[in-house]
């Protein structure tokens, strides 16, 4: 009873990653600006990454014991774990980025003034 709620839960949040993750990727694509749109691409990166691993732990639960599909989930574990850390560190650089060019835009105004 217990695991049947949690292959549930576990979908759920598998869609609502996804939704996210698309509607991210569809934001980077009509951004203005570039750190816009790559702050857009690394939000993209970290609801994927975390798609993937609630992915491998959705086949824990589904799939028992071949080798193939322990092969199967650690990777998408692997890889889903290398798209968090590379969509956090983007998100830190492009945050930066964009702090840097609105406080180079808030003082070019204030000294026009």
């Amino acid at each position: 009873m217990l695991i049947d709620v949690l292959k549930y839960a576990l979908i759920a949040i598998f869609a609502i990653a996804m939704v996210c993750s698309a509607l991210n990727s569809i934001r980077s694509h009509r951004a203005a600006s570039a750190a816009d749109a790559g702050l857009y691409r690394s939000w993209t990166n970290i609801w994927m990454g975390g798609m993937l691993v609630v992915l491998s732990v959705i086949l824990m639960f589904v799939f028992t014991g071949s080798s193939l599909s322990i092969v199967v989930e650690a990777l998408f574990l692997i890889i889903g774990a290398y798209n968090l850390f590379a969509g956090l560190r983007n998100r830190s650089y492009y945050a930066r980025l964009q702090e840097h060019s609105g406080d180079q835009a808030g003082s070019t105004s204030r000294q026009s003034v």
